[in-house]
C-alpha cells in the first residue's frame, strides 16, 4: 500500500516532466518543420537575372547556391552576379512564430520577417518593398522584388534560374 501512495505522489511530478519533455520536442519539430517547408529553394540555381528602372532592362547572369546549414535549422543563400554580391541566412524563430531574412552585403545588414504564402516565400521590408521567392512550373527557381509606385505592386527585378548542372558550386 505504501508504494501506492508513493506512486499517486510522484505521478503529478512525472506529468509534468513527461509534459515539459513534449513541449520542447514539439518545439524543435514545429522548427524543422517550417525549415522543411522551404525545401524548393534548394539548390545550385543559375541563370539570368533582370532588373527594372521602368523604361530600360538591364540583364545579367546570376549564380545562387542555396543551401540548409547546421542541421537544416538554417538555409543560406549565396548570391554573385555583376551587380551584386549577397549572403543570406533564413531560419524560423519559434518564439516569434515567424521565418526571419537575414541579409549580409558590402554595406551592411538587415533582418526582416518572411512568412510562407501558397507555397511561395514572401519577405516584406516593409509596407513598400516586397520579394518573393517560388519555382516555376518547370522548376526553376524564381525570385522577384515589388515595390508600391501609384498604389500598384510593381516588379523592379527579376530571377528565372535554371539548375546549374556545370556546377563547382561556388557562385
Amino acid at each position: 500500500m505504501r508504494f501506492f501512495n508513493q506512486l499517486r505522489i510522484l505521478s503529478p511530478v512525472f506529468i509534468l516532466i513527461l509534459f515539459n519533455t513534449s513541449n520542447v520536442l514539439f518545439a524543435q519539430t514545429t522548427a524543422a518543420d517550417k525549415m522543411a517547408e522551404l525545401s524548393f529553394m534548394i539548390g545550385d540555381w543559375k541563370g539570368p537575372s533582370k532588373s527594372y528602372d521602368g523604361k530600360n532592362v538591364k540583364e545579367v547572369t546570376a549564380h545562387e547556391i542555396v543551401q540548409y546549414k547546421l542541421d537544416k535549422h538554417i538555409i543560406t543563400i549565396d548570391l554573385e552576379s555583376q551587380s551584386l554580391k549577397l549572403h543570406t541566412v533564413i531560419y524560423y524563430d519559434k518564439k516569434e512564430r515567424s521565418y526571419f531574412y537575414c541579409p549580409y552585403y558590402k554595406k551592411g545588414t538587415g533582418k526582416y520577417r518572411g512568412q510562407l504564402v501558397d507555397g511561395r516565400f514572401k519577405v516584406s521590408f516593409n509596407n513598400e518593398r516586397r520579394l518573393w521567392f517560388q519555382l516555376t512550373p518547370n522548376g526553376e527557381f524564381h525570385e522577384y522584388g515589388e515595390h508600391i509606385k501609384d498604389g500598384q505592386w510593381v516588379t523592379y527585378f527579376e530571377d528565372i534560374l535554371p539548375r546549374n548542372t556545370t556546377s563547382n558550386n561556388k557562385p
